[in-house]
């Protein structure tokens, strides 16, 4: 959630939650969606692979919504509620006989309250499922140190893909892996010869950035960083990168040439030179998401992903400030392990994971499909 004025928690809700939301929770669980939205004047919808669907019921009114933003939200936080006008949190609920996490965000729009629910998997999906490719997951895995940045809209399955990484980490063993997430999403179970300890912002540190400051006094090796939002953030996660570990963030831009732009334009203008040269020398990685429609319709939603190593060229760029270069690193660096979101769409068309409609639509050059 990128609200810099909302606090977060996870909590259960407040004495269980009433019976109507209850039902919709359990809906949108049973038909497998992402989100579910409660917004007056709408009945439920859910997020259903890329597609929205109502529930059976009537619109609510402002008073419906407002009871089921109030049963969320927990007592300490209805003041900030109120004048921060947003809240995070995150929170479990028995459904069928098993637990489920849902993270919320609590809002106000044309001065009520309204909500948005994300369902959260109760396991952390593997490579297949989550469309990542192998391969890249390996070489990503396999680096000692530097900053990894995933990057992509809201939406486009980010925090699934630090999730699966860390996760493979986490299994190989030999590995303190630090989390500071904003609410915690995923729960990395304990594996032999691993040990993982996840902080949540506004529950167990105040800050991304003082979770990153004395989880570096925590031994680390690897630190998933939730989202760098503010220039503190970037330039504790690029000193951590530096100093012999290895960084897992994302950032919310369209490819991973923005992603670069991006992390400077977190800085004032004469810090910017300085944070280019140390981007140029720790950054290791850029992976771009974007979800697509999958071929059949209603299903799982197809990954496409933009893939930018640092190679001395590119880290040149960086450093110049020149990134506009990049796009050219892309297309002619494929023996690096570089992919182009044309290249990964068109590797998705030949796989049969998305139409040839999806694939013209989301490419600079249809030809390219044709190669």
């Amino acid at each position: 959630m990128s609200h810099h004025d909302a606090a977060a928690g996870t909590a259960a809700v407040p004495g269980g939650p009433p019976d109507r939301l209850r039902d919709w929770l359990e809906a949108a669980v049973r038909a497998g969606a992402s989100d579910l939205h409660l917004v007056p004047g709408y009945p439920p919808v859910l997020r259903l692979h890329g597609d929205l669907i109502e529930l059976g019921d009537p619109p609510l009114t402002p008073d419906d919504a407002a009871a089921a933003v109030g049963a969320l939200c927990p007592p300490d936080a209805h003041d900030h509620f109120r004048s921060h006008k947003n809240f995070d949190l995150s929170f479990d609920l028995p459904v069928g006989g098993r637990a489920v996490r849902f993270r919320a965000n609590l809002f106000h729009a044309g001065r009520h309250p309204a909500a948005c629910l994300r369902i959260v998997p109760d396991a952390i999906p593997d490579l297949d499922w989550a469309g990542f490719p192998v391969e890249l997951a390996d070489r990503l895995t396999g680096l000692r140190d530097g900053l990894v940045v995933v990057t992509g809209p809201t939406g486009s399955g980010k925090t699934t893909t630090l999730a699966v990484l860390v996760q493979r980490l986490n299994t190989a063993g030999g590995c303190r892996i630090i989390t500071v997430e904003e609410p915690v999403e995923y729960v990395f179970p304990p594996a032999a010869g691993s040990v993982v300890t996840q902080r949540e912002v506004g529950a167990d540190v105040l800050t991304f950035a003082d979770g990153l400051k004395y989880g570096l006094r925590q031994d680390p090796d690897v630190i998933l960083v939730g989202e760098v939002r503010d220039g503190e953030t970037a330039r504790m996660a690029l000193s951590a990168a530096e100093t012999g570990h290895l960084v897992f963030t994302t950032l919310h831009t369209r490819d991973a040439k923005g992603a670069l732009t991006r992390y400077a334009d977190l800085f004032p203008a004469d810090g910017q030179p300085g944070v280019r040269a140390q981007l140029a020398l720790s950054l290791r990685a850029v992976v771009a998401q974007r979800l697509l429609p999958g071929a059949e319709r209603g299903g799982k939603r197809a990954l496409a992903v933009e893939v930018l190593w640092v190679t001395p060229p590119v880290a040149s760029a960086i450093r110049t400030g020149k990134v506009e270069g990049i796009d050219n690193y892309l297309v002619t660096g494929r023996a690096e392990g570089m992919v182009t979101f044309d290249e990964s769409v068109r590797r998705l068309l030949a796989a049969g994971h998305i139409t040839r409609a999806v694939a013209e639509r989301n490419v600079s050059d249809t030809a390219l499909l044709y190669r």
